[in-house]
């Protein structure tokens, strides 16, 4: 009796191979579980993460259209003569022009802005540099850190529109080599790199403008170099409302 007891004893417990089994399928089952946790946290992030970039890329979007569209003809470089002005420097890396700032930046008036693609730590930046036109000088744009509005570039690259000499559309161009005149239109295309899962839309901006606004009404060309700041907006304000 007492033998038949104790193998029935024996017989209720569970066996090393079955504790074995036992702890494996758990682990697996624990494994799964952190992989799908994982896989839903990486989703998550990268959703977050595209959401963040498309936003950057549509407010930087809509930000270089309106300044393109805003370019005002006033010259931030006279010759010593009066007789040669810039009122816009282009090449496929970099555009200077003169252009109001949104809110609070465009206290003092027009100012001259600066995009440019730079090298960053991820491809290619673009940055913005600006100073007030009343009294300009190169050195103002770079007194202070540009400003970011975009990363992760692969390539990168402006170009322009302009009007031959019997006012037909030219073809589109890398380099500007009129900086008395505004282009008709500026094209802004960008490729990011491979870690961005956002295109770039391609920006092509037409300079509302009259590049003749502030030509002299005489037809006698370029204004004289004594030409005061204050009277050059004056004038620019009047001949807009006389058009109207």
């Amino acid at each position: 009796m007492k033998r038949t007891a104790s193998m029935g004893t024996r017989a209720s417990g569970f066996t090393l191979v079955e504790l074995l089994l036992a702890l494996t399928l758990m682990s697996m089952l624990l494994a799964l579980a952190y992989g799908g946790l994982r896989a839903s946290t990486r989703a998550t992030e990268k959703g977050q993460r595209v959401l963040e970039e498309s936003g950057r890329i549509r407010m930087a979007h809509q930000f270089v259209r309106k300044q393109f569209n805003q370019m005002a003809p006033l010259a931030f470089e006279i010759s010593e003569e009066g007789e040669e002005r810039t009122v816009f420097i282009g090449s496929a890396q970099r555009v200077r022009y003169v252009a109001p700032m949104p809110g609070y930046l465009g206290f003092g008036g027009p100012q001259v802005q600066e995009l440019e693609f730079v090298r960053g730590e991820n491809g290619y930046d673009l940055v913005l540099s600006h100073a007030l036109l009343q009294n300009f000088e190169e050195e103002a744009l770079y007194a202070r850190e540009p400003i970011f509005l975009l990363g992760n570039i692969e390539r990168a690259e402006f170009s322009f529109l302009g009007r031959d000499e019997e006012g037909e559309l030219t073809q589109w161009s890398s380099s500007w080599d009129t900086p008395s005149i505004l282009p008709s239109s500026i094209a802004m295309d960008i490729e990011f790199s491979e870690d961005v899962y956002i295109e770039w839309p391609l920006l092509t901006a037409s300079v509302r403008t009259d590049p003749g606004a502030i030509s002299d009404p005489s037809g006698g060309g370029n204004r004289s170099a004594n030409q005061s700041y204050s009277t050059t907006i004056r004038e620019l304000m009047t001949r807009g409302k006389t058009r109207q």
